[in-house]
């Protein structure tokens, strides 16, 4: 709304103008968001619905028994006037934003349910708002992509590029909603990937010199996603810096599902959608590697093989399977757990080590994927 405005204002006071740059806007996005989580949520937590826990784990499970849940739904409206207010959006942006505040409403209803939704309810839903992002992006900037260690862009028909990149932000929304499992877990990855994606947006592929230094094709349009996303960034930063451990309340599926969107949408919004893979490593394992090891678990059912639980067979023919077999069936999902259950770390250890290894990984592979063409 402020850039529109000084193109008028500045008719009245020169400086004005300052408010049709993209820097200020962007910097005063990330701060105001982060003053207003910080100063209005703790005011705000105490009308969220309470954690039930989940007995099925034990005592871990348990620690977050009567904290307050579903505090996504404050974050986010909170920094909702402040996206309006420096955010150029135009109708396909706002269609996107449209669907991540869906996400968050599903996931707020969901975290305050007695009864947990069941998972065909939630995968309708999600792939609902999965396939809207796809749609308004589509809208926007066409199926034009690009793709690592290739030279070429190429443009893929509507009905070829809304279901798959629908299916990548469904892939990614819930892969980030099984992370958020440890306090400060998938908003501090989230995070990292946020800022990180709006800094490609803003200096590379929104500055076409250096767009086209490395054969990437210049969107003009990327330094306004780049607000958003910082502007994000910066209210789950003052949660996070609110909330740090020990914990006072939970985020629940209504960030988490709104977080890993918006991830999904700025991977989108770059034109190559592989580069998930680069900005997103460790919430894809963490939260992702439970649907591959669904889908193994199936092909080696379909091949013939046993896989019963350890727990359901007899020692001689635990001794008998395949070595890949007991691999996929000793590791945990999501990865958090196998590293509290079975390497003994403690939440703090999980955030701390998962942090680093997406903050190392994400410029190694944002080299291989994009530099090397």
């Amino acid at each position: 709304m402020l850039y529109f405005l000084a193109q008028h204002l500045e008719n009245f006071w020169g400086p004005f103008r300052l408010l049709k740059s993209h820097v200020l806007l962007l910097a005063a996005g990330t701060l105001f968001a982060a003053l207003a989580v910080v100063t209005l949520l703790p005011k705000l937590c105490r009308f969220s619905p309470h954690d039930h826990g989940k007995a099925i784990l034990g005592q871990d499970g348990m620690a977050s028994k009567g904290k307050p849940t579903g505090t996504g739904l404050w974050v986010t409206l909170l920094v909702l006037p402040i996206v309006l207010l420096v955010v150029p959006v135009s109708v396909p942006e706002l269609g996107v934003l449209l669907c991540l505040y869906l996400a968050m409403v599903f996931g707020y209803l969901d975290d305050r349910s007695s009864v947990p939704w069941g998972q065909l309810k939630k995968g309708l839903l999600d792939a609902a708002v999965s396939l809207g992002v796809a749609l308004f992006v589509w809208t926007e900037q066409g199926g034009t992509v690009w793709m690592p260690f290739f030279k070429g862009v190429w443009t893929m028909p509507w009905w070829v590029y809304i279901p798959s990149m629908g299916l990548l932000m469904f892939v990614v929304m819930n892969a980030t909603n099984c992370s958020d499992g440890v306090d400060g877990l998938a908003g501090s990855l989230a995070v990292i990937a946020l800022v990180s994606l709006s800094v490609l947006l803003y200096l590379v592929i929104g500055y076409a010199p250096v767009a086209k230094y490395l054969l990437i094709p210049s969107n003009p349009l990327a330094a306004r996603w780049a607000i958003l996303l910082m502007t994000v960034a910066g209210g789950f930063s003052g949660y996070l810096w609110w909330n740090a451990e020990p914990s006072k309340a939970l985020m629940g599926d209504a960030g988490s599902r709104f977080l890993g969107l918006l991830i999904g949408t700025a991977v989108l919004v770059t034109g190559n959608p592989v580069l998930v893979l680069a900005f997103a490593p460790v919430l894809l394992v963490n939260g992702g590697g439970g649907m591959v090891k669904i889908i193994l678990l199936r092909l080696f059912r379909k091949l013939g093989m046993d896989v019963r639980p350890p727990s359901q067979m007899k020692p001689e023919e635990r001794k008998n399977r395949s070595f890949l077999l007991k691999a996929v069936q000793k590791l945990r999902f999501p990865l958090h757990d196998h590293c509290k259950k079975e390497l003994h770390w403690t939440n703090a250890q999980v955030l701390m080590r998962f942090v680093l290894l997406q903050a190392f990984l994400m410029p190694l592979l944002f080299v291989l994927l994009v530099k090397i063409r």
